[in-house]
């Protein structure tokens, strides 16, 4: 049977803590602690971020699957605190709740553009605390935590992924001749306010979301996720589920907030003739076969083609504003103001780092299904017979 990833992640945006499990990986992998809280504190980067950024100092706590900081090959059990749950434990309590402290967080005024009322109706709950809880992005700090494990395992095989923000609000990075590629990611400043691709529009950006603010508004916008050395042949053809692209966009659209994604020029060629949308195809006995552009963002049929893989996600502006958009209370099914929770302007950036883990998920778990293999040496030889095959096509 293939080796593959599977991913299931635990835990409430107020609870005690965020649980994910990772399953897969081969033995011998090494995984530094550090290089997973790195892109932790990534994802909490931004500026327009809310007070709960302030609050989390996000940390990886391993629980099972390593020894020594190296995968054994079982499942890898990580967690990660959340330090706001002392103020909400009497809310949040897995155990017990104060019914009067519960009652008066209570949450009956449905957000229009949130899982509130959907949610509360699919599973019959009263109080959409128990929907909000779950369906809040916190949960994809997890996510992060087992994207930053998946993105160590592909170093092993000179992969690499990045991602910029193209947009906030109205507010666009200029267009570029060919588009955005791996190398402009590589320079954006990961401490800059929004990691704009072009820091020559930043300022304009970070304006743009202060006036928001202060208006109690919130944005959305647009980021490049791109992974590069992804060898082609990861994906498949013969069966709709097995298909890469469709795999990686159904990754990005879980993350909350994200409504649409294009790959590679993808929304741009659906307005082109056939001769200006497609990639002529090259060889020479160094590169093997290469593409002279890269319309189709690396992938092919639902197969990896050697390209870079380019994947833009599109964020809609988040659900919660400060003076409520019009709702209806669930009980006397009266009109009233959506209730309103803490909650950011806007969170591109950290859409962006979240898009990096649900696409090194992707690719690891593409990469293992072809090489196979129980232990990372495994991995390699399998990975470099692979490698050999092509070259010699």
């Amino acid at each position: 049977m293939p080796r593959r990833l599977d991913l299931i992640t635990a835990g409430e945006s107020h609870g005690p803590l965020l649980t994910a499990i990772l399953t897969g990986l081969p033995a011998g992998l090494k995984v530094p602690k550090a290089a997973v809280d790195l892109d932790l504190a990534r994802r909490q980067h931004g500026h327009g971020r809310g007070g709960r950024m302030k609050i989390e100092k996000d940390a990886v706590r391993f629980t099972g699957g390593l020894r020594g900081g190296e995968t054994l090959g079982g499942p890898l059990a990580m967690e990660i605190e959340n330090r706001d749950h002392a103020v909400w434990a009497e809310v949040m309590g897995p155990d017990a709740i104060d019914e009067a402290a519960a009652a008066r967080r209570r949450l009956s005024s449905p957000r229009p553009g949130h899982a509130d009322l959907a949610g509360g109706l699919k599973y019959g709950r009263r109080d959409l605390r128990d929907i909000l809880e779950r369906a809040s992005a916190r949960e994809t700090t997890a996510r992060v935590a087992a994207g930053a494990v998946c993105r160590l395992l592909l170093r092993e095989f000179g992969i690499e992924i990045r991602s910029g923000v193209l947009s906030v609000g109205s507010v666009r990075a200029p267009e570029r001749d060919g588009g955005f590629s791996f190398d402009v990611l590589e320079k954006v400043d990961e401490g800059s306010p929004l990691r704009s691709v072009d820091r020559s529009v930043e300022g304009e950006m970070v304006a743009a979301v202060d006036a928001a603010g202060k208006a109690g508004d919130t944005l959305g916008g647009t980021a490049l996720v791109a992974a590069r050395g992804v060898p082609p042949g990861l994906g498949s053809h013969v069966s709709w589920d097995e298909k890469l692209d469709g795999r990686i966009a159904q990754a990005i659209l879980s993350i909350p907030s994200v409504k649409a994604v294009s790959l590679g020029e993808g929304v741009t060629n659906a307005f082109r003739p056939g001769s200006l949308a497609h990639d002529p195809i090259g060889h020479d006995f160094a590169r093997g076969f290469f593409r002279t552009s890269n319309r189709a963002g690396g992938l092919e049929g639902g197969i990896t083609n050697g390209e870079e893989i380019l994947v833009t996600l599109y964020q809609k502006p988040i659900a919660t504003l400060r003076e409520g958009l019009p709702s209806v209370e669930i009980d006397t099914k009266a009109p009233h103001r959506a209730q309103y929770e803490r909650s950011d302007v806007t969170a591109v950036p950290a859409c962006g780092v979240i898009g990096e883990a649900m696409l090194a998920f992707v690719l690891a778990s593409a990469l293992l299904e072809k090489t196979g293999g129980d232990s990372l040496d495994e991995v390699r030889r399998n990975f470099t017979s692979f490698l050999n095959a092509q070259r010699a096509y």
